[in-house]
């Protein structure tokens, strides 16, 4: 008989139950995750209510920290007051103390390789059966999930007890509550799920490892530990998300606190429901229910003073994205109206930015400094911090021009403001095409079809040389040298577009490309010419004159005339 506890197996009995876990939370979330999140977002309003809608999600997710991330994302979009945000977290606390009563009651009383291979069994059948992303394959997957959590509990069960049958509680030095304390904390921390530290606590307390008064240690630091999952996802994010994660940090560690100094008469406390000595699985469970509970009642007259504690020490502040509308009154209809131009030149610098960087190009080869962004942050933004941005500055110059638009306007001054708005939309939608572009690009890049590679330089080709265009119109001031500059760039624009379509039709009578490589590289060419006509059509609504304007949107009626008529089939003669 072996008496050295079996290391690996204990490891693979506890990868086996995280990955089970992870499966009902997955699959539970497929099923249902938009009701989840529903409940999250509306049913929280009150700290009852909020506490309710927490314990409930979090008992069926079996997973505080997924909770607690959507709480983060909830409240750093502005739709979850602070209050609610720390009664869903107060209520998510309770509810993840199902999985060790789950494990108490069921885990060790019944043959669990019996009960955990025919689930197992019938979810793979279900895998193998039904179709990838429907209700029944999702629920073949949450059956397997609780499958894999029982077999991986009774592979942690089985590492410890021939180990258990020749060990002595006297054989453990006395380290002091303090130490499980803090191991409870950071084998939570690192397996980044308090679930897997209780199953553990109580397999080791099953096989007499471990005495209560050390599992309840252990469970109070498990109960710390799981802060740091959300602590981790509000780094780098915004005010709101970082109040959630110290609210979070601020209720367990205090929980935990009053849990741990008052150990000794909560465990006689527990004495006296249940019998510890017989019993002392249920006795665990039960001890952590009732500290999460009694956390909650200590917390539940304060969540408002907290809230407001936390406001304080993260207050929203504001990034000031605009240039020139800040620094502007909307009643100096004059002053804004020159001010809202400029503004949405700078949005169409931040435009061309973000294009660039798509397309993986050195912004250098247009750009003689720092966009605004970037230039008064002093860093360098992500691309979808960029594109955020670039959002809010659109709106910031919509709300300005509509407390414009609320003054005493003559015609030609609305007509004007008007056009200004058309070419902030018109930018918008322009970096919106590229956006849906972007999986794209990557794959055409990275590709092994080398016609695909050479595409993809001659997108990037063709969007540098629009720039560098429209760079040299910026510098002009003649508008009627403008107006014949942003006409030539169209016409080279709708050149590159049916040369491009020449070039695909040989690939595809050359057999260069497949079918789905088609279809791929039209779309993104046509997304890719829109994005570029609309830049060209921000900057004549910010250049021109209205009879400019006029005659050139005729222009580009003819021209579109004309490419219908030569793309008519010719009469034969008879």
């Amino acid at each position: 008989m072996t008496t050295n506890l079996d290391v690996w197996k204990l490891a693979a009995g506890l990868g086996i139950f995280l990955f089970g876990i992870l499966l009902i939370e997955e699959s539970v979330r497929s099923l249902s995750g938009r009701a989840f999140r529903r409940i999250i977002r509306m049913y929280t309003n009150g700290r009852l209510r909020s506490i309710g809608s927490g314990l409930l999600v979090t008992a069926l997710l079996q997973s505080s920290s997924a909770v607690s991330l959507m709480v983060l994302a909830f409240v750093g979009a502005g739709v979850m007051r602070m209050e609610n945000a720390i009664g869903v977290i107060m209520g998510s606390n309770i509810g993840t103390t199902l999985t060790a009563w789950i494990v108490a009651t069921v885990g060790f009383q019944v043959s669990i390789e019996s009960f955990a291979l025919p689930f197992i069994g019938m979810g793979a059948v279900g895998l193998i059966f039904f179709r990838p992303a429907t209700r029944l394959f999702f629920v073949s997957r949450l059956v397997i999930g609780f499958g894999f959590l029982f077999l991986g509990l009774d592979y942690m069960k089985g590492s410890v007890e021939n180990f258990a049958q020749t060990f002595s509680l006297t054989q453990i030095p006395d380290y002091g509550p303090w130490f499980y304390l803090l191991a409870g904390a950071m084998a939570t921390a690192l397996m980044q799920a308090s679930a897997a530290a209780v199953a553990i606590v109580l397999t080791a307390l099953h096989s007499r490892l471990i005495s209560f008064d050390i599992g309840a240690a252990m469970v109070i630091g498990a109960n710390i530990g799981t802060t740091i999952t959300v602590l981790l996802g509000a780094i780098g994010g915004v005010q709101a998300k970082k109040r959630v994660a110290l609210s979070h940090l601020v209720f367990n560690a205090v929980t935990g606190a009053v849990a741990f100094f008052n150990l000794p008469g909560l465990i006689r406390f527990i004495g006296v429901l249940v019998d510890v000595g017989a019993d002392s699985l249920t006795a665990l469970a039960l001890f952590h229910t009732l500290f999460n509970l009694l956390g909650v009642i200590i917390f539940f007259p304060f969540v408002g003073l907290l809230s407001r504690a936390l406001i304080r020490l993260y207050p929203d502040y504001k990034t000031i994205l605009t240039e020139y509308l800040d620094k502007t009154p909307a009643e100096v209809t004059d002053a804004a109206d020159a001010a809202l131009r400029k503004e949405v030149g700078h949005l169409l610098q931040e435009c061309q930015l973000y294009n660039l960087r798509l397309l993986q190009i050195d912004e250098k080869l247009v750009f003689d400094e720092d966009t605004p962004f970037e230039k008064n942050e002093k860093r360098k933004y992500t691309l979808d911090e960029l594109y955020e941005n670039i959002k809010l500055l659109h709106a910031a110059i919509f709300t300005f021009y509509s407390k414009v638009q609320a003054q005493k306007l003559h015609e030609s001054e609305a007509k004007e403001l008007e056009r200004v708005i058309y070419a902030s939309r018109n930018i918008m939608n322009s970096i919106k095409n590229f956006k849906g572009i972007r999986l794209n690009m990557e794959e055409f890049d990275a590709s092994e079809n080398p016609y695909l590679n050479a595409q993809y330089k001659l997108f990037r080709k063709r969007l540098v040389e629009l720039y560098h265009g429209m760079f040299r119109i910026l510098s002009m001031t003649d508008r009627e040298e403008m107006y014949r500059s942003l006409l030539k760039i169209y016409t080279l624009i709708e050149e590159a577009d049916e040369g491009f379509i020449r070039n695909t039709q040989k690939a595809v009578a050359d057999q260069k490309i497949h079918e789905m490589e088609i279809a791929s590289l039209l779309l993104v060419n046509r997304l890719f010419t829109q994005s570029c006509r609309m830049q060209l059509y921000s900057m004549k609504d910010l250049l021109l004159t209205q009879d400019q304007v006029h005659d050139f949107d005729r222009a580009m009626d003819m021209k579109e005339t004309m490419d219908a008529e030569k793309m008519k089939p010719r009469e034969t003669l008879a």
